[in-house]
């Protein structure tokens, strides 16, 4: 995602959009925004820092469709993503998918009591 001096452990680090159409999405939010991506294939594109550099803020992600009542993926960053699994556990919170890897690291998702879908990511 991006780079580790920014990350604060269980902070909001990281926002993933939804989105049906990741070519206008991406020229939407460039026209109206300036924004810049990094291209991770035809499902997914990092947002770029306004700070300029590689570093990430969020990403579009694509899906055959966004859901009513769905909304952007709010991603938490973690030093230990183990410990950070056994606390959601331990709250109450539902793991809903994984630890996966992705490129970069590794996360989960989870619901809270409830049912908002958060996600917790950790450098590899």
């Amino acid at each position: 995602m991006s780079e580790t001096a920014a990350h604060r452990h269980h902070a909001i680090d990281y926002i993933e959009l939804p989105v049906t159409d990741l070519a206008a999405a991406k020229r939407f939010y460039a026209d109206a925004f300036g924004w810049q991506f990094n291209d991770y294939g035809p499902g997914y594109a990092g947002i770029q820092s306004p700070e300029g550099g590689s570093a990430e803020v969020g990403g579009l992600r694509a899906e055959a469709e966004v859901h009513a009542g769905g909304g952007p993926l709010v991603l938490l960053f973690s030093t230990d993503l183990d410990r950070s699994v056994e606390a959601v556990r331990n709250a109450g919170g539902t793991v809903v998918n994984g630890p996966y890897d992705f490129p970069g690291g590794r996360r989960f998702h989870f619901t809270d009591p409830t049912g908002n879908e958060l996600g917790v990511w950790a450098e590899a």
